[in-house]
């Protein structure tokens, strides 16, 4: 549990602010491209790249890429987007929104959830809510949250809310292919789960994007510095002792 805490904890914002997104969470397996399509007679671009960050004995990072195009593509829903609380998790860990989405926070567990996050994406707290009813956020500002629950310290999820739909999610090694990308110059991003954007800022780079794929190649972060468990939303630790009677 100490080291769950910690890694949570240690989930920094890195640089999202005017960018298109390249991100992956822990839970995901499959690349997901979501490109703006430019017009069928414009040649298009891909970008390839491999980020490679020391492995965890209990966590896969997360890495993950920003590009920020000019003039900026506009961000379209995908449908209804939610955040599940089960068995004492959020489903899906990571969501990746349009900024000004409302996310519902329905809770699936037979006990009270407190939804919180007081990190500079969206500062909220839903309060406790009992099972079987659902409260919504709207993340009407461009960065990441980070989502905990005040009774449970083992829960937690990441929502980014992003102003352009230029954005995908890595595969198992830790690979990104963005497709579709309309021809020009980006600004490149990264955003790793557990490293300090002190580490991720200075490997920022503009890169041209022709008519053609262009390979990156690997980029290697350095590990990150331990960090303190997150704490309840009064900034205090967690007791581990406690057993709330309104929770199983």
């Amino acid at each position: 549990m100490a080291k769950r805490n910690l890694l949570l904890r240690k989930r920094l914002f890195c640089g999202f602010l005017g960018l298109a997104c390249l991100s992956l969470a822990s839970t995901f397996t499959s690349t997901q491209i979501h490109a703006q399509s430019a017009p069928p007679s414009s040649p298009l671009a891909q970008l390839r790249l491999r980020i490679v960050s020391a492995p965890s004995a209990t966590h896969h990072a997360a890495p993950a890429v920003a590009l920020t195009p000019n003039p900026t593509l506009t961000f379209q829903p995908h449908g209804h987007y939610t955040l599940l609380q089960k068995n004492r998790t959020f489903v899906p860990h990571l969501q990746i929104i349009p900024v000004g989405t409302v996310v519902q926070f329905p809770n699936a567990d037979p006990f009270f959830h407190n939804v919180f996050s007081l990190f500079d994406g969206k500062r909220f707290d839903l309060g406790l809510y009992e099972a079987g009813s659902s409260k919504s956020v709207t993340f009407s500002r461009e960065g990441v949250s980070y989502i905990f629950c005040n009774i449970h310290p083992e829960m937690s999820a990441v929502v980014l809310a992003l102003s352009t739909p230029l954005y995908a999610v890595a595969d198992a090694n830790d690979a990104f292919l963005l497709a579709a990308i309309p021809p020009g110059d980006y600004t490149l991003h990264l955003w790793v789960e557990g490293i300090p954007q002190s580490v991720t800022d200075p490997l920022t780079r503009v890169v041209h994007l022709p008519g053609r794929t262009v390979d990156l190649g690997t980029i290697n972060l350095t590990p990150a510095p331990a960090a303190n468990p997150h704490t309840n939303k009064f900034g205090n630790p967690y007791d581990p002792t406690a057993k709330p009677p309104y929770d199983h």
